[in-house]
C-alpha cells in the first residue's frame, strides 16, 4: 500500500514520515508530493483546518491512484482571537517566512504578560482514498507564547510555542518527546487507526 503525505514540507513530512514507519514497520511505502512534481499547487481557501485538509487529501488521491494523508494545522492565541489559525503559514503575508511570522506575534504579544500568553496549536488531518472514501481526524495541544524564541529544532512557531509540562518550547524539545505531545502526533495517532482500518480490510484494492 502506498501513502501519499499531501505535502511538501521536510519539517512536517520528517514527521510524519517517522510516526507512520515506526507504526507500520515500514510495511507502508510513504510518499510526498515531491514524488509528483507534476501536480498543480493546491490553494488553500477553506475557513477552517478541517475544510484545507480534506481539500488537499481529495485532490491528492484523485491525481495519484493512492491513500492520501493531508493536514492543515496552525497556532491559536486566544489573546488575538484565535489568530493567525487558518493564516498561521502566511501570517506575515505570502511571501514571508516562519521567521517574519514569529516576528509579527512576538510584536503583536508585546507586553501581554504569561498569564494571558495562552495558545494552541490544531491539527486536522483527512485522508482519503482513490475510491472516494474520507476520514478525518483532529488533535490539539496547549500552551503558551514565550516572551522570546527559544531552541532550534522544529518548525513554524515551535520556537515561541512554550510547553510548561517540559519548560521548553517545542524548539527546544527532541522529536521523539514532540511526537508524543504535539497536536500533530494526537491527530495522527487516531488517523493510524483509520490507516490500519483501510490495510486490513481491504477497502481498496491493492
Amino acid at each position: 500500500m502506498k501513502l501519499v503525505i499531501a505535502t511538501a514540507n521536510q519539517g512536517k513530512l520528517k514527521e510524519i514520515k517517522l510516526l507512520v514507519n515506526n507504526s507500520f514497520k515500514n510495511s507502508i511505502e510513504v510518499l510526498s508530493l515531491n514524488n509528483y512534481p507534476d501536480l498543480p499547487d493546491i490553494i488553500e481557501d477553506g475557513k477552517t483546518f478541517k475544510e484545507n485538509a480534506v481539500k488537499k487529501a481529495k485532490i491528492v488521491a484523485t491525481a495519484t491512484g493512492c491513500v492520501a494523508l493531508a493536514d492543515d494545522s496552525g497556532l491559536e492565541v486566544d489573546y488575538l482571537k484565535g489568530a493567525p489559525g487558518v493564516h498561521s503559514a502566511r501570517f506575515a503575508g505570502k511571501t514571508q517566512n516562519d521567521q517574519a511570522n514569529i516576528e509579527k506575534l512576538l510584536r503583536l504579544m508585546e507586553g501581554v504578560p504569561m498569564e494571558r500568553r495562552t495558545a494552541r496549536f490544531r491539527c486536522v488531518i483527512a485522508i482519503a482514498t482513490p475510491k472516494e472514501q474520507l476520514f478525518t481526524a483532529e488533535g490539539t495541544c496547549y500552551g503558551f507564547i514565550s516572551l522570546m524564541p527559544r531552541g532550534k529544532k522544529g518548525f513554524g512557531y515551535d520556537p515561541v510555542f512554550y510547553v510548561p509540562r517540559y519548560n521548553k518550547t517545542f524548539a527546544e524539545l527532541d522529536l521523539e518527546v514532540k511526537n508524543k505531545i504535539s497536536h500533530r502526533a494526537r491527530a495522527l495517532a487516531k488517523a493510524i487507526d483509520i490507516l490500519k482500518e483501510i490495510k486490513t480490510k481491504s477497502l481498496l484494492y491493492i
